[in-house]
């Protein structure tokens, strides 16, 4: 899984850090997720529980969108056999399938090609029937490749906000409540455009909560935000967006545009299951961990903020329990899942378990190894998954500090060799980080 493995792994702590890296993507990719999740058996399809008479529907169709989109469709393909009937979903890089029809879009910034997808797939969901079921693959990164703009927004209107919004050091939770508001297929969206039929969200989580309506923007899912929520978020952050899109908010708040559905029975004929979220991964991280002979401590599911001072934070634990074994005794692993986040001040290349991992190599640590990684392969938009660093990662520490200072952590990692490469996983669960303390 990652690239040149042996070369990093240059100790026993570098290899249990990237061992346990690879348990959690492993742990989370759809072919993990759905052997557990997912069962058909006597023409009734079973999903977390839940289950759904395949004789009862006319037609069985897959609509929906995110970076493993496509995995979890092959991976539908293989479980329902020959009930799948037709669909459509867009990925960033859409592996092959055999019935469903795979497109590609742009991530982290949509393109005309996610444009396009996200026009067909509410095409293809308007005019179903309550004899149709929808399997709707709903994952990480379908906020950008579903785009669809609302009123008089434009593509290009569009991509600027995305941009700014990326860069202005919001949460998630926050960026999504203006993409929500912003289009025609967000904020429950896809949902109300199949209905009456039978929609069932498969939804493999990147935020922190897993709040359906924020995964993906909540194609399928109520939301609870505003117009004048998104309007808040803009003037919070001091987000510089074009005046059409302002003006469509402002609209929205007036009352003259529809809200979003914030009421779960405006879609009773919908289903959200999440089959997959950043405890996924932890877990089996842990596990790994442990059969290594190393403690495992679990520090949260749900870090988020700068993603320096969250590396900070960190290691600020991990320094705890080389010098006092509190809150737990070397030899340990600390891990830590969740999203944090980067505001943009200079024009370099990286992403925050980037900028993570190179806040950690600054100070040097003694006796500590750290690997931060986004589990979708690609940290912010750079095309590495993150990097691993120890206490003599960095010659110069202080050009490190510089780097960070101009948000171009990828290069001074990749001149340290320390990056992670693992390609497109298959997944997408937010990030995963390790503290590896020696005895």
């Amino acid at each position: 899984m990652i690239d040149d493995r042996d070369r990093l792994a240059a100790t026993p702590a570098h290899d249990v850090a990237l061992s346990c890296i690879e348990a959690g993507i492993e742990a989370s990719t759809p072919k993990a997720v759905l052997r557990e999740a997912l069962s058909v058996e006597g023409g009734v399809l079973t999903v977390a529980g839940s289950e759904y008479d395949l004789g009862a529907y006319d037609s069985v169709v897959v609509l929906g969108g995110g970076k493993a989109a496509d995995v979890v469709t092959r991976e539908l393909e293989r479980h329902l056999e020959d009930y799948i009937d037709r669909g459509l979903v867009v990925s960033t890089k859409p592996v092959a399938t055999d019935t469903v029809e795979t497109v590609a879009g742009s991530h982290p910034i949509p393109d005309t090609d996610s444009l396009d997808g996200a026009r067909r797939v509410f095409q293809r969901a308007q005019g179903l029937g309550e004899g149709t079921l929808v399997l709707a693959p709903i994952t990480g990164g379908g906020s950008a490749l579903l785009a669809l703009p609302a009123g008089d927004i434009t593509l290009v209107d569009l991509q600027a906000t995305t941009e700014e919004l990326v860069e202005s050091g919001a949460s998630i939770e926050e960026i999504n409540a203006v993409r929500k508001h912003c289009s025609a297929i967000k904020g429950g969206g896809l949902a109300r455009a199949a209905a009456p039929a039978t929609v069932v969200g498969l939804l493999f989580s990147d935020v922190v909560g897993d709040d359906p309506g924020v995964i993906a923007s909540g194609p399928t899912a109520p939301d609870e935000t505003t117009y004048e929520d998104a309007l808040e978020i803009l003037d919070r952050y001091d987000v510089d967006v074009p005046t059409v899109v302002r003006e469509h908010l402002e609209a929205g708040a007036a009352g003259e545009r529809a809200e979003t559905p914030a009421d779960p029975g405006v879609l009773g004929h919908v289903d959200n299951h999440v089959l997959a979220d950043a405890w996924t991964t932890l877990a089996a991280a842990r596990d790994a961990a442990a059969e290594a002979g190393y403690e495992p401590l679990v520090l949260s599911s749900r870090i988020r903020g700068e993603a320096t001072e969250a590396a900070l934070s960190g290691l600020a634990i991990a320094e705890e329990c080389a010098a006092t074994g509190t809150p737990v005794e070397p030899p340990a692993v600390l891990l830590s899942g969740g999203e944090t986040t980067v505001t943009v001040m200079g024009n370099g290349d990286g992403g925050p378990n980037l900028e993570f991992a190179l806040r950690v190599a600054v100070e040097q640590p003694e006796g500590i190894v750290c690997a931060s990684v986004d589990t979708d392969g690609a940290d912010g938009g750079t095309e590495v998954a993150g990097a691993i660093v120890d206490g003599e990662t960095l010659s110069n520490p202080q050009r490190g500090r510089a780097a960070l200072l101009e948000n171009d952590a990828l290069p001074a990692l990749e001149e340290s060799g320390a990056v992670i490469e693992t390609g497109p996983t298959g997944t997408n669960v937010n990030d995963l980080r390790v503290f590896v303390i020696e005895a």
